[in-house]
């Protein structure tokens, strides 16, 4: 069993509690996970961006922050993902979609990097996309994947080891 938590760290948006889970528990159980712990945590845009600073060294918000306490493959996944909501609602807007689609997309995202998929390069952004499409279609979402600003995100999954100063 798959144990997706949701927090509401944030006042901008009112999350979809069972989308955003729905969405978690679409990709991992997809991409092979059987057990584990995930905690999805939505931040404003002043705790994300100190997030990302702290653990990426880049000075600005961002969409997701993964952080791994188990191996990209492994059947048993232990987990915090960190979303970014001003940054989803901005780029909903934006877009022209619904914010609920791109707090998907990004809870996806951040899924994809649990399980070992990169963006950094065109061919692991390319199939971060594919993937993100799937899932997205699966959810009976729109196909918004290519809109993201997760496209070339740095949001990668890190360890706690990795991060410790």
């Amino acid at each position: 069993m798959i144990s997706i938590s949701i927090k509401n760290q944030q006042e901008l948006v009112v999350p979809d509690f069972a989308a955003l889970k729905a969405a978690a528990t679409l990709v991992l159980e997809g991409e092979g996970v059987s057990s584990g712990k995930v905690t999805v945590a939505l931040f404003d845009d002043a705790t994300i961006h100190a997030l990302n600073k702290r653990h990426l060294g880049h000075d600005e918000p961002t969409d997701v922050l993964c952080f791994a306490y188990s191996e990209p493959k492994a059947r048993k996944v232990e987990a915090d993902i960190a979303v970014g909501a001003g940054v989803a609602k901005a780029a909903a807007d934006e877009r022209g979609h619904d914010v609920q689609a791109e707090l998907c997309l990004y809870v996806i995202h951040g899924c994809l990097h649990l399980r070992g998929y990169e963006d950094k390069t065109d061919a692991g952004a390319a199939e971060m996309r594919r993937k993100e499409g799937i899932y997205l279609k699966k959810l009976g979402l729109p196909a918004i994947a290519g809109d993201s600003p997760t496209t070339g995100s740095e949001a990668g999954a890190t360890r706690p080891s990795e991060d410790s100063d």
